[in-house]
């Protein structure tokens, strides 16, 4: 993707624009992002989509006893004549090409935020109410009209006793009424309501957005698994293969240490010894990129492959050939230098310039110059990946 080239679906901004003015910075309303947009999914698939076990989904409907929400997946939902009703589908670009394709569009923003694409429906007046996110999101009008009230409020306290988040002090800065193809950019904690206006169908493309917390917690359990790994245990999750790094085997030792009178209190020496030890501990960029790769590559339970009944060996093609790899919509494949993670695992190879373009366009051409630079070890790797789905072999 040129990031200099203006986009229609960013108004005419290029992406590079976008980031640098808009992003995590002011809410943005793009008329005709896409023009004539149709969903790839109409409303009654998605009433389809919610009634499966795979599919993680949610109803949100407001009556005289104020606001419900239920868990899917839903035997039916309501009908036509019911108002004041939405349902949410999570993460359907695990279920249709078209739509992951349509996330895709997206990707001026690194694979490792984009989290992914839920799809609303709702009956005339649904929605969920008042409400701010903590991450970014793109808010897509597929279907019907929504009307959308907007704040950049500082108040963000909630409705206590809700089941959902709603704010106590909604008040209202800018309004709109979205059409199909129009689109709306949120940043974090920006205040937002949207209410259906008749049947309506919105597309959100949201972000991830981990805490501190979650960053640091899995940084330690990356460096615990180091440790393991490298005293022979390779049961962690980021154990295998094991990263260079300390081999904590001494025993802990306190010769000449004399007799005591409080047998309850923790020893000096010992509190020390710890410390000493994990001050052996490195927090390296290589630590955080194994981390940050197996991590953000883990498949949710809803990703599902189609394996191939006749897979392509690529041991029988003589490159350049006819065709190309595309990578399958449920996997996730990034890298950093050399490192390279798919689906959750640490590559068997390093990222090559091939691979990376893989990573990078999600295809690579079996017809092209870097094609031909795929070593042996890296057409037995890619041979595997198409074997379990990941991968397809299209021509």
């Amino acid at each position: 993707m040129n990031i200099n080239e203006p986009l229609t679906l960013l108004g005419g901004l290029t992406p590079e624009t976008f980031m640098r003015d808009y992003w995590q910075r002011k809410p943005l309303l793009i008329r005709q992002a896409i023009p004539g947009f149709k969903p790839s999914l109409s409303i009654e698939d998605i009433r389809e989509l919610v009634t499966r076990e795979e599919v993680e989904s949610r109803m949100i409907w407001r009556d005289a006893k104020g606001w419900h929400m239920a868990q899917g997946p839903f035997e039916k939902l309501p009908g036509p004549r019911k108002k004041n009703w939405t349902a949410l589908a999570q993460s359907v670009d695990l279920h249709d090409d078209a739509t992951a394709e349509l996330m895709h569009q997206f990707r001026f923003i690194a694979d490792a935020r984009l989290d992914d694409l839920m799809i609303s429906i709702a009956a005339d007046g649904g929605g969920v109410g008042p409400h701010f996110d903590s991450y970014d999101v793109f808010l897509l009008q597929g279907v019907g009209k929504r009307h959308w009230r907007i704040s950049q409020q500082t108040d963000l306290s909630l409705e206590p006793g809700l089941p959902l988040k709603i704010l106590k002090n909604f008040q209202v800065e800018e309004d709109y009424i979205l059409e199909p193809g129009d689109m709306l950019y949120l940043p974090p904690h920006v205040a937002h309501d949207g209410i259906a206006l008749g049947d309506c169908m919105t597309l959100s493309i949201g972000f991830r957005a981990p805490t501190q917390a979650t960053l640091a917690c899995g940084l330690l359990q990356a460096a615990n698994d180091q440790i393991m790994a490298n005293l022979g245990d390779c049961s962690g999750l980021y154990a295998e293969p094991a990263l260079p790094g300390p081999v904590l085997d001494e025993t802990y030792k306190d010769p000449g240490t004399p007799a005591t009178e409080t047998p309850a209190r923790l020893p000096e020496g010992l509190i020390n010894s710890a410390l000493q030890a994990v001050s052996a501990v490195k927090f390296t960029p290589e630590l955080a990129e194994r981390f940050l790769g197996q991590w953000l590559t883990e498949l949710p339970e809803a990703a599902l492959f189609d394996p191939p009944e006749d897979p392509v060996d690529l041991f029988e093609l003589s490159l350049p050939a006819p065709g190309c790899l595309v990578l399958d919509r449920c996997t996730r494949l990034l890298y950093r230098n050399d490192s390279l993670f798919i689906n959750g695992d640490v590559a068997p190879e390093p990222a090559s310039a091939a691979l990376r373009s893989l990573a990078d366009a999600r295809r690579l051409d079996l017809n092209s110059d870097l094609a031909t630079t795929l070593t042996p070890e890296e057409r037995c790797m890619l041979t595997a990946w198409v074997e379990d789905g990941w991968l397809r072999y299209s021509t």
